[in-house]
């Protein structure tokens, strides 16, 4: 793996390996023909974030039954949910893969991409242990959704949209701040969307995810008008 992108991609986790080979095995698709790979660490990934998730949820829903804690958890520690963290992180960009997976447009398989998050949690768990893991994960969690409940879990305007994109048109949204108004406890944001470097919707919120999930839902009702 090129030396930048080692820097690029510890640079995110905010971490610097001590064993550096940990973090190229966790970014190792099968394809891409090494005598290592990503699923060892992704099955110890699983175990420790299914963990932090729990311990998450159980100290934040005080007053919640098991059930519903249990609903939250399926819906955060999922193929689903962890692809979203992947992105969070621009996994997607630093995975090592064969031609012919990139030309299947593997780094945008969920599948492969919740398998790389596990993956680079499982090496940063061996790495750095456990609190390393806990902290960035949280924090991760805390940029994804504007809150954590069934409601907002199930309607995640701005992962319908990415995986509409990605089918249709091999790319995912680009969400940029184009305003920033008004005093740090009380900011506004407005965030510009683009597909393909073309402008297509423009939000708004108290925060860049609240600005985020608004500017996604205008631009996932142009894509059903096919008006993109």
């Amino acid at each position: 793996m090129p030396e930048d992108n080692l820097r690029q991609i510890q640079k995110i986790l905010n971490y610097k390996f001590k064993n550096i080979d940990l973090l190229i095995q966790a970014l190792t698709h099968k394809s891409y023909k090494k005598p290592y790979n990503y699923e060892r660490l992704e099955f110890l990934g699983d175990a420790v974030l299914d963990l932090i998730i729990g311990e998450y949820l159980y100290l934040k829903f005080q007053d919640i039954d098991e059930g519903y804690l249990s609903k939250l958890r399926a819906a955060l520690v999922s193929k689903d949910g962890f692809t979203k963290l992947a992105y969070e992180l621009d996994l997607h960009k630093f995975i090592l893969l064969s031609d012919a997976e990139i030309a299947n447009k593997g780094r945008h398989k969920p599948s492969l991409l919740s398998s790389v998050y596990e993956s680079v949690m499982g090496a940063l768990y061996l790495d750095a242990g456990l609190e390393k893991v806990k902290e960035l994960t949280l924090e991760v969690l805390d940029q994804t959704y504007s809150s954590i409940d069934l409601a907002s879990l199930s309607s995640d305007y701005k992962t319908k949209l990415q995986e509409i994109t990605q089918a249709e048109f091999g790319v995912i949204p680009d969400y940029k701040v184009t305003k920033e108004d008004g005093p740090d406890h009380k900011k506004s944001f407005e965030i510009t969307l683009y597909i393909h470097d073309k402008n297509i919707a423009v939000g708004y919120g108290n925060s860049k995810k609240q600005a985020q999930q608004s500017a996604a839902k205008k631009a996932l009702q142009r894509v059903t008008k096919g008006i993109l």
